[in-house]
């Protein structure tokens, strides 16, 4: 929370946050200053300070989402990057591979032979604890997921 939290206070005050894998967020314009600097006049009115309060805390809140969804897509590009080597090494008794056919955010869905569907359930959760274990290190926190294995894709939830 602290990590958050911090980061919504820097943008608050016009300042760049990172992700955890260091990609930096963008200043606020110039606008922004403008906005924050007329406000500190002392002929500004009631108006003025609340507005760019008010602006000071949405670019808070942009700050803190950019590190949570940010450090969130790192997880997932690590996520995939294990998944796709654990793939590779699965084929059933014909040499029929499972293929990764779709990811979007926090979603994967793999096309799998029926006989290697529970092997590459597993490596899809293993995969989700190595990209945390990558990341962070052993931090106690578990990458819970949801895996479905069915025969249509309509069907996973």
């Amino acid at each position: 929370m602290h990590t958050v939290e911090s980061a919504a206070r820097t943008g608050e005050n016009g300042g760049r946050v990172s992700t955890w894998l260091g990609r930096t967020s963008a200043v606020p314009g110039q606008w922004w200053q403008d906005l924050q600097d007329s406000a500190q006049q002392p002929e500004a009115a009631g108006e003025a300070e609340r507005n760019a309060r008010r602006v000071a805390r949405d670019w808070g809140r942009f700050t803190r989402n950019f590190v949570v969804q940010g450090t969130a897509a790192e997880w997932a590009l690590c996520w995939l990057g294990d998944l796709r080597r654990r793939l590779g090494a699965i084929a059933d008794d014909a040499g029929a591979r499972p293929e990764l056919v779709y990811f979007l955010h926090d979603e994967v869905m793999v096309h799998s032979p029926t006989g290697c569907a529970d092997e590459v359930a597993t490596a899809v959760r293993a995969a989700a604890v190595r990209a945390g274990e990558l990341l962070f290190g052993d931090c106690g926190v578990e990458f819970a997921l949801s895996v479905a294995v069915v025969d249509a894709y309509d069907r996973a939830k």
